[in-house]
């Protein structure tokens, strides 16, 4: 089984449980002040674990399994033997990085709460586009093929605006930081670990493709 895979089904598990179970709800929960004062330094992944509602957890596993399943197999192709441990590491490690601006701007605010994998999701999104800036991106209010690049590019400028805005209780920080995070971590791994020219491979696909025009 793959490694998206069972990401899936262990967050689908925790989060169900966590929908009927307010203490494990409460106790998985990204809560700064208890990281601040009870070193509860695990809170930082196991909000991953648990979504608000269904959507929110139907629409980050479905987004994790498009997107995971061909990084998974691109980290496979680029890493060969250590891909799955390296996209693994990739996942864990980003719920932990996407959330440290949160962290500091939240860490003494008892009102505050955060939960969900996206920011996980994010990274593993961005840096799937990094491997297949043209892998075309269809969404269901726009009729047309979008690149990846382009999608990251909008999502990034869009994430940033909702972010400064505020108001709509969705933590637009997390996405950003994950996504640039997975970009970062693609990219020294790639450098550190393979003979994979991933920053050159990226930068030449849409140069092919620009030429087309």
């Amino acid at each position: 089984m793959s490694i998206t895979l069972i990401i899936i089904i262990i967050t689908g598990i925790v989060s169900f449980t966590a929908f009927t179970n307010d203490k494990v709800y409460n106790d998985l929960i990204f809560y700064p002040p208890a990281v601040t004062y009870d070193k509860q330094w695990y809170r930082f992944f196991s909000c991953g674990l648990i979504h608000a509602d269904w959507m929110h957890l139907i629409f980050n596993m479905w987004a994790l399994y498009l997107f995971g399943t061909a990084l998974e197999q691109a980290f496979i192709s680029v890493f060969a033997q250590m891909g799955k441990i390296f996209y693994l590491l990739l996942y864990i490690s980003s719920l932990f990085f996407c959330l440290i601006p949160t962290y500091a701007r939240h860490k003494n605010d008892s009102s505050y709460r955060s939960l969900g994998a996206s920011g996980a999701v994010s990274a593993v999104i961005f840096a799937c586009i990094l491997y297949l800036p043209l892998m075309k991106l269809r969404f269901f209010f726009i009729p047309i093929d979008i690149r990846g690049f382009i999608f990251g590019a909008a999502y990034l400028i869009i994430s940033s605006y909702l972010d400064k805005r505020g108001g709509d209780r969705v933590n637009h920080s997390a996405h950003i930081w994950g996504a640039l995070y997975g970009i970062v971590f693609f990219i020294v791994m790639a450098y550190a670990f393979s003979n994979y020219p991933v920053l050159e491979m990226f930068i030449g696909q849409i140069k092919s493709w620009l030429n087309e025009f």
